[in-house]
């Protein structure tokens, strides 16, 4: 007698693993850094600061989409970091540069030191976040958190005008911020092409 036996169908495969974002957002934030480079420490003017909001707003799409991904794949601290960096270092202060630069040209300053404070609990978070960063050892996204970590204290004293100057301040924060993105820059070039080779062609910590 034929087998009546129903087949067992065969199991669905497995959807595909997304691949880690995590070099998009470091370009991002690459971008960011140097953005905020020319405009903090004067290399170019107020001209430039819708340009810049510009540029920073497309950067928040790229991190928000980072960290929805690294969230997702279980990287809470990257992940986490992603998603403020997204509204805070890239969208709100993408806007923020349309609004002083319509501020400036209707000759009515906003009240820059709310900035300040914001600045300050961002500090906070990104000094006692650290040690989830460096858990596993020290790496090159250590020192991109340190270099932040210097710029984000530099901006409250810019902002409050307190301890410095605000232009000494606004330089200060500009350099750390320039050397955030020169390892951005090379942390996700690292990430790309040693991945792509299988093996280490840019050093890496």
């Amino acid at each position: 007698m034929a087998d009546q036996t129903t087949p067992t169908p065969a199991p669905a495969p497995a959807p595909a693993a997304w691949a880690n974002p995590t070099p998009a957002g470091l370009c991002a934030l690459a971008a960011a850094g140097f953005g905020f480079f020319a405009l903090l420490t004067g290399r170019v003017d107020a001209a430039a600061m819708p340009l810049l909001g510009a540029w920073l707003i497309g950067g928040a799409l790229i991190q928000f989409v980072t960290a929805l991904v690294d969230l997702k794949g279980g990287n809470q601290p990257g992940g986490s970091t992603f998603l403020y960096f997204t509204g805070f270092f890239m969208l709100a202060s993408g806007i923020e540069q349309f609004l002083k630069y319509n501020a400036i040209k209707d000759g009515a300053p906003l009240d820059g030191r709310i900035d300040g404070w914001f600045w300050a609990a961002i500090t906070i978070v990104v000094w006692l976040w650290f040690p989830a960063f460096i858990a596993k050892g020290f790496n090159i996204l250590s020192l991109i958190i340190i270099a932040i970590g210097v710029a984000t204290p530099f901006l409250v004293c810019a902002d409050l005008n307190i301890l410095f100057d605000p232009h000494t301040s606004k330089n200060i924060a500009g350099w750390a911020l320039l050397v955030a993105g020169i390892l951005g820059a090379y942390l996700a070039s690292a990430t790309i092409v040693n991945g792509a080779y299988g093996k280490k062609i840019y050093p890496v910590l």
